[in-house]
């Protein structure tokens, strides 16, 4: 993380966080510029956004410090995923698509149609389409096992795919290097 390599980053990020960062007469806390892209508010902002974070990303693809070193922050999850759409899109291969299974437990008069319970994405939850390629990061949304690194956060990249599971590799932490599969 850019927190444990650069000390003035590290004190910015507390000063926010303590709210001892000035602000501004609206009360804004101001950006430094060499975090900021700039926008002109067109189609092509979120292209210069992924290239600027991610230059060279097909050359580093399986690097998967290049991937799990770089974040984009979003405020809203509509943004996450269109960014999330845009970064599928650059990655190599084959997309492979999971559906979510949902239904309503007793919902005998079918308050809940599929379509609605389909189009809900609640915290902890994958979206109802997920689709995925090979080499491209993922996080946990939620604890599976935390006692093997399956925490909520966890970071991983995509190795394999199967029917119903996700072979995936942790690259961040003690359990950097381990391969799991996700259901």
């Amino acid at each position: 993380m850019r927190a444990q390599s650069d000390a003035w980053f590290a004190d910015y990020l507390l000063r926010v966080g303590n709210g001892t960062e000035e602000v501004n007469k609206e009360g804004l806390i101001g950006l430094p510029s060499d975090i900021c892209v700039s926008c002109k508010g067109n189609e092509t902002d979120l292209e210069r956004l992924i290239d600027t974070v991610f230059p060279n990303l097909n050359d580093n693809l399986t690097d998967p410090n290049y991937i799990t070193c770089r974040a984009i922050l979003s405020t809203r999850n509509e943004f996450v995923d269109r960014i999330n759409m845009k970064m599928i899109e650059r990655f190599r291969g084959d997309v492979m698509t999971y559906h979510s299974f949902d239904r309503a437990d007793d919902d005998t008069h079918n308050y809940y149609p599929l379509e609605f319970l389909n189009s809900l994405t609640p915290n902890g939850l994958p979206p109802h389409v997920l689709k995925l390629k090979i080499n491209c990061p993922i996080m946990l949304l939620r604890n599976i096992d935390p006692a093997n690194g399956l925490c909520n956060g966890t970071r991983l990249v995509v190795r394999q795919f199967g029917k119903n599971a996700i072979d995936a590799e942790i690259v961040v932490g003690q359990h950097a290097g381990k391969r799991v599969f996700l259901p």
